[in-house]
């Protein structure tokens, strides 16, 4: 069964399968894909190249990017699962080239933010859930089964291993990574390797910036940055000022002593 304006989705050529349910206000990208039984509601923006697979849904209010590709089963755009949320108007934004795998939920914002964001280049795997008012960044991956709280913040090129429990409100810094079925209660500094219940710090991520051409420079500044954060004997307001003076405040170590000074939660140590 189609809905009534099917005749308009007829006209992109075959991309969008006869079983498919398109709301009248969504707008579909000339060539993008729409598979067997997948729903598109009111709201929805599907940009050019993108595939969705068969029996999704997208349920209301999303913006999907260019070339993106939602695998079977996956729910986005839906509800937040929020007992504070009472139905206002929020949404969901997916960037560019970011793929979503089977079964993994994306949740619309809450009033608190108005709208849950993921990034452009992001893998997100099966069964993993992105909950209300979540930012996720660019380059994200998050492996099969992660699980967050609202409000989590991604930065860029992080990556969180499978089976992974992110308690809300809490940040991961860019290009850090957290090892698979970690249970995280504070936010994770940039540029660092984590693991546990809860979990631990365990040095630089090293494998994950020499993948991605950080140079030895780079890496070294970080490195002593990190020696004095968290493997001195000062406190870690102290370890900050010393880090700020002694270390060379290259873009990475800035980013990496804001992070921390800014965090609300605490940071994992």
């Amino acid at each position: 069964m189609n809905s009534g304006p099917w005749s308009a989705h007829q006209e992109v050529g075959g991309l969008v399968h006869p079983t498919a349910i398109i709301d009248a206000d969504a707008k579909i990208a000339p060539d993008a894909t729409v598979g067997p039984y997948t729903i598109v509601g009111p709201g929805v923006v599907v940009g050019r190249g993108t595939v969705l697979g068969p029996h999704v849904l997208v349920e209301r209010d999303t913006t999907i990017g260019e070339q993106c590709q939602i695998a079977k089963g996956a729910v986005i755009g839906s509800d937040p699962q929020d007992l504070k949320y009472e139905g206002e108007t929020s949404e969901l934004t997916v960037g560019d080239r970011t793929v979503v795998r089977e079964y993994a939920t994306l949740n619309r914002g809450t009033r608190a933010s108005g709208r849950t964001v993921v990034g452009s280049d992001c893998l997100i795997m099966a069964y993993a859930h992105v909950a209300h008012d979540c930012e996720i960044g660019n380059h994200v991956v998050l492996s099969n089964a992660v699980n967050m709280g609202g409000h989590v913040v991604i930065e860029d090129w992080a990556m969180v291993g499978g089976l992974t429990a992110i308690h809300q409100f809490v940040r991961i810094g860019a290009h850090s990574f957290c090892g698979g079925g970690s249970r995280v209660p504070q936010d994770i500094p940039p540029y660092l390797k984590v693991a546990g219940n809860p979990v631990k710090l365990y040095g630089l991520n090293k494998i994950g910036l020499e993948r991605r051409g950080v140079s030895e420079d780079v890496t070294s500044a970080l490195k002593q940055a990190y020696q004095v954060l968290f493997q001195s004997k000062l406190t870690l307001t102290r370890a900050l000022d010393v880090a700020a003076k002694e270390v060379e405040q290259i873009p990475e170590v800035r980013h990496l002593l804001a992070f921390i000074r800014s965090s609300e939660r605490g940071v994992t140590t």
